[in-house]
């Protein structure tokens, strides 16, 4: 008797695990997210999956904010968002001014007001964006700001010469170039 009711028990677990599903198969679920919110054109409810989809808390890669998703690998570290030649270029062109912050993961560089020897009454800021990953010439854009001295610790700001942005890009792009030139070589040797 006790042997029939461990295999009838046995079998029940069985049937109850075989309609259980995967995870997957109650994410796709309608209804199974929280909340009243509607998907598409036909309003149904959302699901887990469509949830997991938008994203989390800073974008569909960003911040999980309940935990990580346990589909995605994960990687050795973090490394810089941007070009990487292009961020070491741009950050050896501007040496020659004080550095105000430098953010390699958004790819921004802001320097602070610098004054060259020879002109002391004019001073200049650059704000250098690495906009991508790829070494391409539309991956930086670089903003100049110039000032003169009206009076004592008075500026006004002064027209850039037009010049100037496209020779700055051009220099952080032959830099960069140069360095992934020195990179390839170093790793063939």
């Amino acid at each position: 008797m006790s042997l029939v009711k461990l295999l009838a028990s046995t079998m029940i677990c069985m049937f109850v695990a075989a309609c259980a599903g995967s995870q997957s198969d109650y994410d796709s679920y309608p209804g199974s997210a929280p909340g009243d919110k509607r998907v598409g054109t036909t309003g149904r409810s959302q699901t887990l999956a469509d949830q997991k989809r938008e994203g989390t808390l800073f974008g569909p890669d960003g911040f999980s904010f309940l935990g990580e998703d346990n589909n995605q690998q994960q990687g050795g570290g973090t490394g810089i968002g941007v070009n990487s030649f292009l961020w070491r270029a741009s950050l050896d062109t501007l040496s020659f001014m004080p550095l105000n912050s430098a953010d390699p993961f958004g790819g921004v560089i802001i320097t602070d007001w610098y004054s060259p020897p020879e002109t002391p009454n004019e001073r200049f800021k650059i704000t250098g964006y690495i906009l991508g990953t790829a070494l391409r010439s539309d991956a930086i854009k670089v903003s100049v700001f110039r000032q003169v001295r009206v009076g004592t610790d008075q500026w006004t700001d002064a027209v850039v010469e037009p010049g100037t942005v496209t020779a700055m890009e051009d220099s952080i792009l032959t830099r960069a170039r140069q360095l992934r030139i020195d990179s390839a070589t170093a790793q063939s040797q």
